[in-house]
């Protein structure tokens, strides 16, 4: 297989249960898939990080506040693969409760990769709500 055809099935297997897992209030899937080496940042649509502590924090609190996911759904509109590095840009659908409220909303995400010793990790995401 080739660098982009690995990359595309870990980011529809891995990098999923990953999301649905923080959805359905568990950070460590998603934790597991970050990087542990600096820079790592976060621009986010409810609330921004930068660096392991504040990572660790956003996380947490956000598994704090998702539960019940009834539907995740990644629509990716662009990838790419260049060496050690990768992107994604899509759309992220989600179904699920938010402080104990069942939502449904929309975020535009573009998350950038790097390849580590043990695979791909995530280093930067940006996401914002759309809006119409």
């Amino acid at each position: 297989m080739s660098d982009r055809s690995d990359f595309l099935d870990w980011v529809k297997t891995s990098l999923y249960e990953a999301e649905l897992a923080i959805h359905n209030g568990d950070a460590r899937p998603r934790r597991a898939l970050w990087s542990r080496k600096e820079p790592v940042s976060v621009l986010g649509a409810w609330r921004n990080a930068t660096g392991q502590q504040e990572l660790d924090e956003l996380f947490s609190s956000l598994a704090k506040q998702f539960s019940n996911c009834t539907s995740y759904r990644f629509e990716l509109v662009s990838y790419d693969v260049a060496g050690d590095m990768a992107y994604t840009a899509g759309l992220e659908h989600t179904s699920a409760s938010v402080d104990g409220e069942p939502r449904s909303y929309v975020l535009r995400a573009t998350q950038v990769y790097r390849r580590e010793d043990d695979g791909w990790k995530v280093a930067h995401r940006h996401g914002d709500t759309v809006t119409d």
